[in-house]
């Protein structure tokens, strides 16, 4: 969770741990098309794309990351 919210923003965090800090969360993850990813947290519904293989997220992909679980009232 401290990475997902560090200053400034990281681009080197592990998509694996991301899913994992949501499923312990309680959300609710499933499988789109191609690299597609559906997460339904507290009411909230978002589409993310999993990243390449190295799997990091990129910044832009942790800022939208960020903006869900605060809509899911993550804090």
């Amino acid at each position: 969770m401290e990475s997902i919210f560090e200053n400034p923003v990281r681009a080197d965090v592990d998509w694996q741990k991301i899913e994992g800090l949501l499923k312990v969360l309680g959300a609710e993850v499933s499988e789109g098309r191609g690299s597609r990813v559906r997460i339904y947290l507290n009411g909230v519904r978002a589409v993310f794309q999993r990243p390449p293989p190295q799997g990091e997220t990129d910044k832009g992909a942790l800022k939208s990351i960020r903006r869900f679980l605060s809509e899911a009232g993550v804090k």
